[in-house]
């Protein structure tokens, strides 16, 4: 018994010396944690399902208090300030997909959407669109839904996933698509979105490197805007 506590004192002075030589570290630490589960934090997209406004290699940086102030660690609001709104690029812990995915809102809450060869119709208007670029493999649109104007890319061949029929999205549940139209896993295959996996906003990229050049940074996508 005597022996175990002297453990017990060495181990106690033991963790009282690493807190007194190291207490501002392990606090920044923790403040960085807790800003990261909860305030603001970076996201590495490793797919092209958003091009052509997000490539491989890019890192986004992704507001987490856009829509709501969460417990740290959860998806439990705290304090709720806004909705997704039409154009907003969010990015989401999907359960369906067991990933965590970034897509563009398409519609919200209320809105009847259906899809004809690729052109969206929300709420029976067919959304704007101009063509910007074309080559033999891809065409580059811009799509205009309600104030918010983005490009996006279509292959020339239509597919399954070209065509919906007509979808009212219930409350608390968002319909998100990729940009890259033809190649992405969005609310075609895995769904609608529900409000609460939906973590934060994306605005900007950070920083970029290129997988195709021995992860050379792309310093033109340094701080671009979405």
């Amino acid at each position: 018994m005597a022996v175990l506590r002297i453990k017990e004192r060495m181990m106690t002075q033991n963790i009282h010396n690493l807190w007194k030589n190291n207490r501002f570290v392990i606090i920044f630490i923790l403040l960085m944690v807790i800003f990261r589960t909860s305030v603001a934090d970076w996201n590495t997209v490793p797919t092209g399902s958003m091009k052509p406004t997000i490539i491989e290699g890019d890192r986004i940086w992704v507001n987490k208090i856009a829509y709501d102030y969460n417990i740290p660690f959860t998806h439990i609001s705290l304090k709720h300030f806004n909705d997704p709104k039409h154009g907003e690029i969010i990015i989401f812990d999907s359960a369906v997909s067991g990933k965590r995915l970034v897509k563009r809102v398409i519609a919200v809450p209320g809105d009847s959407i259906r899809m004809e060869d690729n052109m969206l119709f929300i709420n029976g208007k067919k959304l704007a669109y101009k063509s910007i670029q074309s080559d033999q493999n891809k065409v580059i649109v811009q799509e205009t839904s309600h104030d918010s104007s983005y490009n996006i890319q279509l292959n020339h061949n239509l597919s399954h996933a070209s065509n919906f029929n007509t979808l009212t999205i219930p409350p608390k549940q968002y319909l998100v698509l990729g940009d890259n139209r033809n190649n992405s896993a969005d609310s075609r295959f895995i769904g609608l979105v529900p409000r609460e996996e939906i973590i934060g906003r994306a605005n900007h990229v950070i920083m970029s490197l290129n997988y195709d050049n021995y992860y050379l940074p792309r310093m033109r996508r340094f701080l671009h805007r979405l």
